[in-house]
């Protein structure tokens, strides 16, 4: 029988098991990816019991308390505990979200497990490599792109086409969706994933733009657009609720309406 076998480093391994807290009655247990690069060990997942009765509501109350209380060497990212600078992404419970806004009671069995975001090089311990990802998001000129002189107070913009951008702004680029889609996973080095064509929406169709045509001359390419096969996993994982995967159809639809 054929037998397959991963590499010696990417085999994760049980690691320590720390004591419940004495005299908790409401007892939860947390399994936590950990990978220090500079040790030269392989992955490992710690286990870590709190007690919930004398912590916060949200998965990052729960870091922040493990950190702080019991283990200052864990390691992961987090800033605005609002749901808006998009820094603590990770894997909670099989579900790619911002652990700042995500709730301990939405976790329905009794043991919480977080890794990190998955597919993407680890750092350390629950913190992704997104220098590829952000330089995708680059790559797609965000920004205003204008031919015409620049007026001398704004550029006006009416009611009706700034609400076209409902949906599309509020992204914050936490790379949940991005890594959450299976074609991301086969071809990130090419296909630009969901968070990236988002974003290249939202400029294709502001009013005040001047480069629709050739943002979309960017995008003709049979990986950097097409590499997405709807699988709407970006569209059910994205924390903010936003939609990308309408908003690279839509993209699609505007390819095919400039050709007839």
């Amino acid at each position: 029988m054929v037998q397959f076998k991963l590499p010696k480093n990417s085999q994760i391994r049980v690691g320590k098991t720390w004591p419940k807290p004495e005299g908790a009655k409401n007892v939860r247990k947390f399994q936590i990816y950990r990978w220090d690069p500079d040790t030269g060990e392989n992955p490992r997942v710690d286990s870590y019991f709190l007690d919930m009765d004398k912590c916060g509501p949200m998965v990052l109350d729960a870091l922040i308390k493990i950190k702080n209380e019991i283990d200052p060497t864990l390691t992961f990212r987090r800033s605005c505990r609002e749901g808006i600078c998009g820094s603590c992404a990770m894997n909670i419970d099989g579900i790619n979200t911002l652990a700042c806004i995500y709730g301990l009671d939405e976790i329905k069995g009794g043991t919480v497990k977080i890794n990190p975001l998955p597919h993407m090089p680890v750092v350390k311990d629950l913190i992704p490599d997104l220098t590829h990802f952000y330089a995708q998001h680059a790559s797609i000129m965000p920004f205003l792109q204008t031919k015409t002189n620049v007026p001398e107070k704004e550029w006006r913009q009416s009611i009706e086409d700034r609400r076209k951008l409902d949906g599309l702004y509020e992204c914050v680029m936490c790379a949940s969706c991005s890594t959450s889609c299976p074609s991301y996973w086969w071809n990130s080095d090419r296909y630009l994933g969901p968070a990236a064509l988002l974003h290249a929406y939202r400029w294709i169709i502001d009013s005040r733009d001047e480069a629709t045509a050739e943002r979309l001359d960017a995008l003709e390419d049979p990986f950097k657009l097409y590499r997405c096969h709807t699988i709407m996993n970006c569209t059910k994982t994205c924390p903010k609720g936003l939609n990308p995967a309408k908003a690279i159809a839509e993209i699609k639809r505007l390819m095919v309406s400039r050709q007839v």
